[in-house]
């Protein structure tokens, strides 16, 4: 943290390190507030993994996989390719990690700070592969097209 002395005497910070994550404008609501909530909530272990968990979970229905368990749809997802392989068991041991702390598990309920960053890390990927990519693609695309139609200046 960068701080600098006001003329009253307070001392005021002017920048902290590292930056905040913000989660991608591209993720669409709810998923992008769960996300950001997981990215603030690392300190406290089993929140951000119950953020991450429902920022995969809300990112799946909004590819319309909706019915059943998350576990379910996790699966699907594999099935119609929105997920690679490595990607579903990812998305499997993050829904493990968050259904800990959520159901009070009895012999295991708190994530350890490593597991919530994994959960959060994979939750960011996830949104980054389905959305943010996809998005950028698309405006690429369009931007290729605009720039054939435009007269070479």
């Amino acid at each position: 943290m960068r701080m600098r002395y006001e003329k009253d005497g307070r001392m005021q910070a002017t920048a902290i390190f590292p930056d905040a994550k913000i989660a991608h404008a591209d993720i669409p609501e709810p998923a992008r507030t769960f996300l950001q909530q997981a990215f603030e909530t690392l300190r406290a272990p089993d929140a951000a993994a119950v953020m991450a968990g429902s920022a995969v979970d809300a990112m799946l229905k909004k590819h319309e996989l909706t019915e059943g368990s998350l576990y379910a749809r996790i699966d699907e997802a594999l099935k119609k390719n929105l997920l690679t392989e490595g990607m579903a068991k990812w998305a499997h041991s993050v829904r493990l990690g968050s259904n800990r702390p959520r159901h009070a598990d009895d012999t295991r309920p708190h994530v350890s700070p490593e597991e919530a960053k994994q959960a959060v890390e994979f939750a960011e990927a996830l949104g980054n592969f389905l959305f943010v990519l996809t998005a950028r693609i698309d405006r690429g695309i369009k931007a290729a097209e605009q720039a054939v139609k435009s007269p070479a200046t």
